[in-house]
Parts: structure tokens; sequence; C-alpha cells
């Protein structure tokens, strides 16, 4: 399959909140949708698992969406993951860093991601490519930065000659918004498949219960979803 399919997606997939979201979105927008993720040695590996998981309860909760939901393929990439000391990778306690950037920050991954997506795309005739980066509520990660992305999906286009599109359907959303945009989406079922399926969490921890889903509750990760998770129960995000 090379020809490119203008109705057909490839969802950056890692089986995170955002993730999860976006393959939502992507299959209540396009005909065929399909999944790739990447196993880069990061030490909450458990979001791997949570990918099928996901993809399963999508699948059994969504008939509409499960007719559309294509294959999906991991990628391992631990190589790369090898070339960073950044806490994601590494176990050691997440903190700043001298230049302003917390220790979780990957240096190139979603730049890499992109690149190695755009290439199964291909393959695919995947004419547009999904990713749940988000500069709102973004960790200090300058991968994540609209510009960043726009610029590599650029590079994509004249590398390969195709006129892939790129989007970033939670870009300018607060976590909060990405709550409820789930929500809108598939309703209280895809909320809760979301809390009870995804998983964020930097340390892995997926045994410890909250409201908002499974996670130690002291990470980064886990702060910012709890933290959205609390605005959109309150009704702030709007």
């Amino acid at each position: 399959m090379t020809m490119q399919d203008e109705k057909a997606a490839l969802v950056l997939f890692s089986g995170g909140q955002d993730s999860a979201t976006c393959l939502a979105w992507a299959l209540s927008q396009f005909d065929r949708v399909e999944t790739i993720g990447f196993d880069y040695g990061q030490r909450h590996d458990v979001e791997l698992r949570a990918r099928q998981a996901v993809r399963t309860a999508m699948i059994a909760r969504f008939p509409d969406w499960a007719a559309r939901l294509g294959p999906d393929l991991m990628v391992d990439i631990t190589g790369f993951g090898a070339l960073s000391d950044s806490a994601m990778i590494e176990a050691r306690a997440i903190e700043m860093t001298e230049k302003g950037l917390p220790n979780t920050f990957v240096p190139g991954r979603n730049l890499v991601f992109l690149t190695v997506a755009s290439a199964h795309a291909y393959r695919r005739g995947c004419y547009h490519l999904v990713g749940g980066m988000c500069q709102t509520d973004f960790s200090g990660y300058p991968d994540c930065r609209e510009d960043t992305l726009q610029a590599q999906a650029e590079a994509i286009r004249l590398g390969l000659d195709e006129p892939f599109s790129l989007h970033t359907p939670l870009m300018h959303l607060t976590k909060g918004q990405t709550w409820q945009l789930a929500k809108d989406l598939g309703g209280d079922g895809l909320i809760e498949l979301i809390r009870e399926e995804s998983h964020t969490c930097y340390l892995g921890d997926h045994d410890t219960h909250h409201e908002w889903g499974y996670g130690c509750g002291t990470c980064p990760a886990c702060q910012l979803r709890a933290k959205g998770w609390n605005a959109w129960q309150k009704g702030e995000a709007a």
C-alpha cells in the first residue's frame, strides 16, 4: 500500500491520556486509523501495555470506531533512548536542570517520533499524522511547541515529497480542556476508558488509583493530569 489516502491517519500512540484522546479524535475524523508506538527505553514502560488495553477497550466499547481502527506497530528505538541521560530513561529524581528544563526532557524525542512515523505512514498510505503534543500545559519541552512541530512537518513533506498533514488537536488546550474534548468525543464511556486504561505516570505506578486514574500522584505528569481533572470537574476547563 503506497498511494496516499486522504481519509487515512496514523496516530502517534503512547497509551497515555493525551494520545488516547487523540486516537478518539482521529477515529471521529477519518475513515481509516492506524497507530504507532515507540519503545525508547522509558522507565514507565507500563504505558506500552496500556496502549493495547486502550485499543482493546476502544474496539469493545465503540463499535463505530472499531470498524475504522486498523493495525498497530510498535517500534524499538531503545538505541536512541540510550543517547539521553533523561530521568525518563534512568531511575533518578525528577528535577529542573541548569538549562531551565525538567530532566525528563528527552532531546529530539518528538522529532524522531515524527520522522519514524512518517516513514511508516508513507508505506501504509496514510495522508495524516496525529500527535498529542501540547504547548499549553507542556512541561518545558521545546519539541512540543507548535513552531517546532510545523517545521518538522514541512521537512517531512519535502523529504518524502508527499503532502502529509500534521494534526495536533491538543496543542492549545489545557489538560482540563483535554478531558472535556474526550467527553465531547465519546461521552462518559470515553472518560471512564481513559481513567481506567490509559497511563501517564512517569514513575510507572499503575497500582495506585485516584479519581483521575492510576499513578504515583506526585510526578509532574500525575500532577498535571490531576490538576486538569479537578479543573474540569469544577467547570473551570472552558
